[in-house]
This record gives C-alpha cells, structure tokens and sequence, in this order.
C-alpha cells in the first residue's frame, strides 16, 4: 500500500545518531556510519525524528511501504523500558492516533505492563485503572477450601478473558489448557468438576470479540512458548461458536509443536453433543 513513510538522504546524513533516541518506535539504527530505516513496519510516517536532524537529511515521502504495524513496534518498544513507552504513545497521542494508541494499550494491557504513570497495565481507553485483570495464581488447590452448600470453584487463575491472560503468565506453562466459548459455563451445570478441574482457562466469544488476530497469536505462543500439553475446545452447537475451534486449529498449523486438540461441542439444554480429537 502507498502511505506516508520518512526516507533518509545518504548523501546528507553523518551518521551522528541525533534521530535515533527520537525514534521510539525503533525504525532507525545507526549501521555503516548512516542512519537507516530498518523496516517499514516500524516506522509510522508521523515524523518525530525530522526536527532532530542537523542536515537535513530525513524527510517524508509517499511510497508504497509495508503496513505500520503497531503491536510489533510495541514488541520492540517496551524492551526499551518505561521512558521510552511514554515517548512512544505521548507521540502517538500528540499527532491524534487514537487507534494505534489503543493497539499499544492493549498491547500492554495483554502482556501485564505498567504503563508509566499509571497504577497498572490494565486501564479503559480514558486512562483509569481496571485491577481486575491483574494476573493472579490462586495458591490453595480448589478441592481444599472450605464449601459449604455449594460445589467448589475448580478456578486456578486470574484473569481468564482471552484479551487479559498472558501466555506467559505461570500457570499456563506445561498444563492442559481449556478454550471455552462464553456461553459453556452457563449451559453446563458440571463446568468446574467435570471440564475446568486441572487445567488452566481462557474465554472468548468467537462472534462479539474484536481483534482475533490477537487472539490466534497467544494460541500460538500457548503451544510454543508456554509448551502447553493439550488444548480443550469448549464451544456452543451454535453456528457462530464454531470460529473458536477454527481458530485454534490455525494456531496449531503455524505452531512449531504439535499438541493433542480436543473439540467438545455443547448443547444449548447443556447437554454435550460431541466430543472428539481433532
């Protein structure tokens, strides 16, 4: 696509790196005694490094470039530590780039990092906190707290929405994870003792959410990086619910590893309808 991306003058530059701490983002790198942009995909044409060029060599052009893509910039920019994600979003917000500044909060949010200022990741768009999705390990085994008149809670985690957990958060590392469709939990009066107990949750509507991309990358990194050992697939008998296994079988095809995938399918009178490996 044909979008605004900075260009460098080699002729010009002297290689004196004034542009680089002004880059958040990470576009440019000194390499051969001259700035260079590194990848489009870093670079999100909005300037920051033009004013710091004693020569004149940065300017904007319109050229087809690759896609700007702002949850890789992020990857790359929180490494970099607090000041430097302050920088990175103060820009964004200085030049009106509402969207890419709810990508980087997300961004944050997803992977359990303090924006600067702020009390925790977890914020609404407007700024405030939300601790409710703090990650937290419940450190009592479910079967061991004390019940009266009702079954008890086989949860082992905090949070369980696909959008808050991290794949790195401990308690998915080596375990037998449950993908469950929002709907389950309610439709089956055995959730917990049958289905939950021993393994570790996420949730997702496959037809309310938004930003299922992101969802298909965690999946990805569950197999990976947290070396899951199975992935249950929890879904309704409604058609709409089916895009939830859809997308862990995606996942599993772009993974490195292979994992056993299970896919049980559920009544709307809570009944199972199906159950079987995949």
């Amino acid at each position: 696509m044909k979008r605004s991306i900075i260009t460098i003058d080699q002729e010009k530059c002297t290689g004196c790196g004034l542009c680089i701490p002004n880059c958040p983002e990470g576009a440019l790198q000194i390499i051969d005694n001259k700035a260079r942009l590194i990848s489009d995909l870093f670079c999100d044409g909005l300037g920051a490094c033009l004013g710091h060029c004693p020569e004149g060599a940065i300017t904007i052009e319109e050229r087809e470039a690759e896609d700007y893509d702002e949850r890789k910039v992020m990857s790359n920019v929180v490494k970099q530590g607090p000041n430097v994600i302050k920088a990175h979003l103060d820009h964004l917000l200085s030049h009106k780039q509402d969207d890419y500044v709810k990508q980087a909060r997300a961004y944050l949010r997803e992977n359990n990092i303090d924006l600067p200022g702020e009390a925790a990741p977890a914020m609404h768009e407007h700024g405030g906190e939300c601790p409710g999705s703090k990650a937290r390990t419940f450190s009592m085994p479910a079967q061991e707290k004390t019940v009266t008149d009702h079954q008890a809670s086989e949860l082992r985690q905090w949070p369980v929405q696909m959008h808050l957990v991290s794949p790195m958060a401990p308690y998915f590392h080596k375990s037998d994870v449950l993908l469950a469709a929002d709907c389950v939990a309610y439709a089956l009066g055995d959730f917990h003792g049958t289905w939950l107990k021993g393994k570790s949750i996420a949730i997702a509507c496959p037809k309310l959410d938004e930003g299922k991309e992101v969802y298909l990358e965690k999946l990805v990194a569950l197999i990976d990086k947290a070396l899951i050992n199975t992935l249950t697939v929890m879904t309704m008998e409604v058609p709409c619910c089916a895009g939830l296994l859809r997308l862990a079988q995606e996942a599993a095809a772009q993974a490195s590893r292979k994992i056993p995938i299970k896919s049980v399918v559920v009544g709307i009178e809570g009944d199972i309808l199906s159950e079987k490996w995949v």
